[in-house]
């Protein structure tokens, strides 16, 4: 199983993809540090909105295997900078949120273009409340203990 540091902006869903991928029960809670878990690493939005943490999340990524980026289909911004995951010395990973409350096709390439320049090879569509795509995170995490 490859541990992922969840990395987003506040509001994205890091932390309730980290409860659906768990299997804990879904519950809001506002991740205010950096919170290492068994399974996965979870951060607080603001490590990626503002700059000045980016030397905290390049430190804290040696705790994990893979990075997850995590774009909200709700946000209009360019969260992550370009060549963002360039800082880490890991595999990094796309995860397009809350694709269930996309209203059309743009709002995913746009979404998808973002995380590409951010550096991320894989893109994955999910919505941890609907339980849509979280099969296709837990294959790249080899959770069902394949490979």
């Amino acid at each position: 199983m490859r541990r992922p540091l969840l990395v987003g902006a506040v509001g994205c869903g890091k932390t309730t993809l980290r409860q659906r991928l768990a299997g804990v029960a879904i519950k809001y809670d506002k991740t205010q540090s950096v919170e290492f878990f068994k399974d996965a690493v979870d951060t607080p939005g603001e490590f990626v909105e503002h700059h000045r943490f980016y030397s905290a999340l390049s430190v804290t990524a040696a705790e994990a295997d893979i990075i997850l980026m995590l774009q909200s289909i709700l946000d209009k911004r360019q969260i992550f900078a370009p060549g963002f995951a360039t800082m880490f010395n890991r595999p990094a990973v796309g995860i397009i949120t809350k694709v269930d409350l996309a209203t059309d096709e743009q709002q995913i390439a746009k979404s998808a273009k973002y995380l590409r320049m951010a550096g991320a090879k894989k893109i994955i569509l999910c919505s941890a409340i609907k339980d849509i795509g979280t099969v296709n995170i837990e294959n790249v995490l080899d959770l069902k203990g394949g490979e």
